[in-house]
């Protein structure tokens, strides 16, 4: 891969009329694909384009009033990954967010998109003033677990051999970001 990726918020997004016009059905083609290759991105089948189109709205709405961030990776104009945190919405919890999901088109893995992509994210909710960031992961997913834990993230939890997918059975791995350390 030669050229970095731009990575658009919600509000740069929606000032592109003919990306966002595409983003939900970009979105479910890579959501899909990812999901179907047994992904653990909350699906354990493959989400349809309506279902993926009412969670992209849902995720813009929650942007727009300040609950959550949504970030898009875009090369040559071609959406290759997403993901999106939203903000408790228990009152005792609403300084803390969950990054609910971070997916990258498999054929992109590997070139730093999931690493920016989640940076973006993660400077997202310092700025929104969330305290606390977490997230949970299948346990086999060693990549992404890396990942959060090279940008700081640390394993709070884990209930083994709660999520059963294939025939098999993973741990369900929860991690944190405790963001008001650096205030």
């Amino acid at each position: 891969m030669t050229a970095e990726p731009a990575i658009l918020d919600a509000a740069q997004l929606a000032s592109d009329p003919e990306l966002r016009a595409r983003f939900a059905e970009s979105a479910h083609r890579i959501l899909a694909e990812l999901v179907s290759g047994g992904a653990a991105l909350g699906w354990v089948e493959p989400p349809s384009p309506d279902d993926v189109a009412e969670l992209i709205d849902h995720v813009v709405s929650a942007a727009q009033a300040g609950d959550a961030a949504l970030r898009a990776a875009y090369l040559d104009r071609r959406l290759v990954a997403l993901g999106y945190w939203r903000r408790y919405a228990r009152p005792t919890h609403w300084p803390h967010a969950d990054l609910e999901r971070v997916a990258v088109d498999a054929a992109m893995h590997g070139h730093g998109i999931g690493r920016s992509l989640t940076a973006a994210l993660v400077e997202d909710a310092r700025a929104a003033g969330i305290e606390v960031l977490t997230l949970d992961a299948r346990g086999d997913n060693a990549n992404a677990l890396r990942l959060y834990r090279s940008l700081g993230f640390t394993e709070y939890g884990r209930l083994p051999g709660f999520v059963a997918f294939a025939g098999r059975r993973y741990d369900k791995v929860f991690y944190m970001l405790d963001l008001r350390q650096e205030a």
